[in-house]
């Protein structure tokens, strides 16, 4: 129900690229040579991979460019269909031109999934998403607190709480 999606792209360094897409659906017993053949074709051109790909489905997924291996890894977590996908800064590792890339997915993947987002880019976050949640630690080293929550628009244009305000406009963080 819950796919993942790190901040490092983790393609299984042993396996294929066909093999790292259908790794999931076979840990959950599926085993039809043409279902998972059609799933990884569709998992892969979601993730706007398969015409880089699709003549070399059998090397290995790790002999991808850093941009590639994190739509490869997206991918991965598509193609068993989770009801929500969690992002933890799933750019911070890549080129501004790769970045892209995995934001332009991001935003035609939300029609599908709910994405979740982690990132301290606060640029990338006006970017790709309707809603917006604000956590802060405190100097007491207090766990994240939710500070606010709100359309992604109101909280960048217009913050409802001083410390958003800060952040956003870089007077801490």
């Amino acid at each position: 129900m819950i796919g993942m999606v790190f901040q490092r792209p983790n393609p299984f360094p042993t396996m294929s690229i066909f093999e790292n897409v259908v790794a999931g659906l076979k840990l959950n017993g599926v085993r039809r040579k043409s279902v998972l053949e059609e799933a990884a074709e569709k998992a892969l051109r979601s993730a706007n991979l398969w015409d880089e790909v699709k003549d070399r489905l059998a090397k290995p997924g790790a002999g991808l460019s850093g941009g590639q291996q994190q739509r490869l890894c997206i991918a991965r977590t598509i193609a068993v269909e989770p009801q929500v996908v969690l992002m933890d800064e799933p750019c911070s590792a890549l080129d501004p031109i790769s970045t892209l890339a995995i934001e332009d997915l991001m935003f035609q993947l939300k029609d599908k999934f709910t994405i979740i987002i982690v990132t301290h880019n606060m640029q990338q976050a006006a970017r790709v998403s309707d809603r917006t949640a604000f956590f802060s630690i405190d100097k007491t080293g207090d766990p994240g607190r939710l500070i606010e929550y709100d359309n992604t628009q109101k909280i960048f244009s217009n913050p409802s709480v001083k410390k958003t305000e800060d952040y956003i406009t870089g007077r801490f963080g």
